[in-house]
């Protein structure tokens, strides 16, 4: 209950402050990383399923690099199982040191030497070499050039590489065929509830992943938000492939889901 109100005053009472953006994130996290993974388990839903089809069913056949924009205090390699072993290099990118410093002792306590935790911003970092998987989880949310962001990711991919987003979202006014829609009263109150974190939920992030990648699997879903009762928050899971003449001509299925 401690570690709760803890993070409870740092999403409702504490404001965040910082003239540029990794100052703000680092404001905001600072007091409240040691707490973060416990109460965010509760709070972001749909990480294990997405990282764990990347990591199975939705991975490219030679599996080397994967890079996890966002990914804090790398708990969501956990996800991945086993198969993390199997990567030449998993990097997780972030610009808040608080909660890299919490990743680094994870890497530590699980013996993941192939992993590392890189202070960087999204929208710019780039690897040494192309990549196979590029994850964004709850974070596009609080990039706020998003689509440089994903735009950054595809860049690095290589022919086949996939791209893996969860996050919050609302639905556009009138989407698009297939796609639920949202009431005035979510698509109006949800921004507002999450902006006063810098948290921003888009219609538009969905719709521009289906742009730039080929569909592998999407789904849209609500989830319960702690100490929250009768409310459910919007959110979506996607996995892409790089549109490229040679992921074009491959026989892969491509499974569409939105249950």
């Amino acid at each position: 209950m401690l570690s709760d109100l803890k993070v409870l005053y740092h999403l409702i009472a504490r404001p965040i402050r910082g003239s540029t953006h990794e100052q703000r994130l680092e404001n905001f996290y600072g007091g409240q990383a040691d707490a973060y993974d416990d109460f965010r388990k509760r709070l972001l839903h749909g990480r294990e399923d997405l990282y764990s089809s990347l990591a199975d069913k939705f991975r490219p056949q030679h599996h080397r690099v994967w890079v996890d924009f966002g990914g804090g205090t790398g708990t969501n390699l956990e996800f991945i199982g086993q198969s993390i072993e199997q990567f030449e290099a998993v990097y997780i990118v972030d610009l808040s040191k608080s909660l890299l410093e919490v990743a680094r002792k994870r890497c530590e306590r699980h013996g993941w030497k192939n992993v590392h935790a890189i202070h960087a911003d999204a929208t710019t970092w780039q690897p040494d070499g192309p990549v196979d998987i590029a994850t964004f989880s709850y974070s596009l949310t609080m990039i706020p050039d998003w689509f440089a962001a994903i735009e950054n990711a595809e860049r690095m991919l290589n022919d086949v590489g996939r791209i893996g987003v969860v996050d919050f979202y609302v639905s556009r006014k009138f989407p698009n065929e297939g796609h639920p829609k949202h009431s005035w009263f979510t698509r109006s109150f949800i921004p507002i509830w999450f902006n006063s974190d810098c948290v921003y939920p888009s219609p538009d992030h969905l719709p521009f992943l289906q742009r730039k990648f080929d569909t592998l699997w999407v789904r849209e879903a609500r989830s319960k938000l702690p100490y929250v009762p009768f409310w459910r928050s919007p959110y979506y899971q996607f996995i892409g492939r790089k549109r490229t003449s040679a992921a074009a001509s491959s026989d892969e299925a491509i499974p569409k889901a939105n249950p």
